[in-house]
């Protein structure tokens, strides 16, 4: 029986990590995946990194905290936290998320049955430090003991207080991104409590109050696409020549014109992509750019700063990145003045442009948002394109990304396209708000960090790559090729992980792409195939 960790373990001011993961203990995946490569692969600490960076969690650094030169520095942060924690809970500082962060801190039952709803627990073999109640339970300890509060369960558990130290911040800032934030225990929790919000308000914390947060997501993130355009580093010229020469490539290799308009005036849609698509998966871009033209859509993007890139890794970590970013997509919008935005295929933009923005983007900002799910199916059902869905009769399968499902919804559009394209078309189980995370949510496909990348494909996704090849069990060798469709950028590039690292494409002949690549593949008109099968 594994031993249980307390809340008081989380401040043990000994430098070691408070848990191990064992390769045994994790959820069996099915032949030819049961024999894990890790630990054999498994990147190792080295001694360098052992004196300069905090690894005092679980084996793995995302974050690559420095360790502190002096019991001062020490004091200082701690101090800190303190202070983040009583601005987290004054209506001043945290408007935006106060109310849902008080009731999911004053209201929950400790019956842990959200714990089995998350994916990094279960896949984990169900160890202590990744329920999804564990960080939840410190900080409402730490809060109830350092911060102001009008809570009306204050102290109702008693138990062990948690000392307030360096062990306790600098292991619950590395935890706090342990969590995907796809808040499936928030659907699973009878009392509505959300520990996906907690986590992502105490990220918010270490963010707006430390001044730690991921550089994948803050400096190479936010920053620089406040800065360039895009934390790809594309700026606007470099982005125009790279979707002409998109245009120019997939115009002679399907034979049909493609061509891409730029900051047009007055167009009914401003579409929105994650600039990521243009360099990782062109496929994406530019099958939208074929439907739009085939549909005779009137469209345009954008070469604006601030607004051809739909992502907005604020959402992950930081309030004020996000408000930023969301008003220049709002500005840029208003700029070519546009009917309105169609978010491109990307989970977290859907939420930081749609649910998060309506907070922060009003009066004449407040422009009119559509799901790229919503166009496409107006696009493929509007009659104007022909389609022979025989041109997609090979198993495809449907992962739901979480923003765009769990949170705003949107389960139908893209089911009744793929049943329509897509003979052999099935689902996973389970699927649609009751989906599991790919692992790379909450800001993780784009982190590394030091041997973060064996977390994300072993822990993280490993409860998405067991549906992905349970979802195909009936034609489980390479000899078939096979298709995952998944409608985001961020779950694009986890999946491009997981699949590269279990070899995925050579063992299975499994392959991730998006939904309007399928769209297109199956147009009667386009004579040669738009989904490639080469690795």
């Amino acid at each position: 029986m594994k031993k249980r960790l307390k809340l008081t373990d989380i401040s043990r001011e000994e430098d070691s990590q408070l848990t191990e993961i064992v390769p045994d203990d994790l959820i069996p995946l099915p032949a030819p995946y049961d024999k894990p490569g890790w630990p054999a692969d498994f990147q190792q600490l080295t001694a360098d990194q052992q004196q300069r960076l905090v690894c005092n969690l679980d084996g793995f650094v995302a974050l690559g905290l420095p360790r502190p030169r002096n019991e001062a520095e020490e004091k200082k942060y701690t101090e800190l936290f303190i202070s983040g924690m009583n601005k987290l809970l004054s209506r001043e500082n945290n408007w935006t998320f106060l109310q849902p962060l008080l009731l999911s801190l004053d209201y929950c039952a400790r019956c842990q049955t959200c714990n089995d709803a998350c994916h990094v627990y279960v896949a984990s073999g169900k160890n202590d430090l990744y329920r999804p109640t564990y960080r939840s339970e410190i900080f409402r300890n730490l809060v109830s003991r350092h911060a102001r509060r009008r809570g009306k369960l204050r102290g109702i558990f008693g138990g062990k207080n948690v000392d307030l130290n360096w062990s306790t911040i600098s292991r619950l800032y590395e935890l706090s991104y342990r969590c995907n934030l796809c808040r499936r225990c928030a659907q699973a929790c009878p009392m509505g409590v959300d520990n996906g919000l907690i986590t992502r308000e105490i990220r918010k914390l270490f963010s707006q109050e430390l001044g730690w947060a991921p550089q994948e997501l803050h400096e190479k993130g936010t920053v620089l696409q406040l800065k360039v355009g895009s934390p790809t580093g594309m700026s606007p010229d470099v982005l125009r020549d790279n979707v002409a020469f998109l245009d120019d490539d997939f115009s002679t290799s399907i034979g049909f014109n493609v061509s891409t308009p730029w900051d047009k005036e007055g167009a009914d849609v401003l579409l929105i992509h994650s600039a990521g698509d243009i360099l990782s998966f062109p496929e994406s871009p530019a099958a939208f750019s074929i439907l739009c033209q085939a549909a005779g859509i009137d469209w345009t993007l954008s070469s604006e700063i601030g607004g051809y890139d739909g992502v907005n890794y604020g959402l992950f970590y930081d309030d004020i990145q996000l408000a930023r970013i969301a008003v220049r997509h709002a500005e840029t919008a208003r700029k070519l003045n546009v009917n309105k935005i169609v978010m491109g295929e990307c989970g977290h933009q859907h939420k930081a442009l749609m649910t998060v923005a309506d907070r922060v983007l009003t009066g004449d900002l407040n422009i009119p948002r559509e799901s790229a799910m919503t166009f496409l199916e107006d696009i493929v059902f509007s009659g104007k394109i022909n389609f022979d869905p025989s041109k997609n009769d090979f198993p495809v399968t449907l992962h739901d990304p979480c923003n765009i499902v769990r949170n705003l919804g949107i389960v139908g559009p893209q089911r009744r396209i793929l049943r329509y394209l897509c003979p052999q078309f099935r689902e996973m189980m389970p699927h649609g708000v009751d989906n599991y995370c790919c692992g790379g949510g909450g800001g993780f496909s784009v982190m590394s960090g030091v041997n973060f990348t064996n977390w994300k494909v072993n822990i993280a996704g490993r409860m998405k790559f067991k549906q992905v090849l349970e979802a195909f069990s009936d034609r489980p060798g390479p000899e078939v090729k096979k298709y995952v469709c998944a409608p985001c950028l961020n779950c694009k590039l986890q999946f491009r992980d997981m699949f590269s690292y279990y070899r995925a494409g050579e063992k299975s002949g499994i392959k991730c792409g998006g939904l309007a690549e399928l769209i297109v593949n199956a147009m009667a008109d386009i004579k040669q195939a738009f989904i490639s099968w080469e690795e």
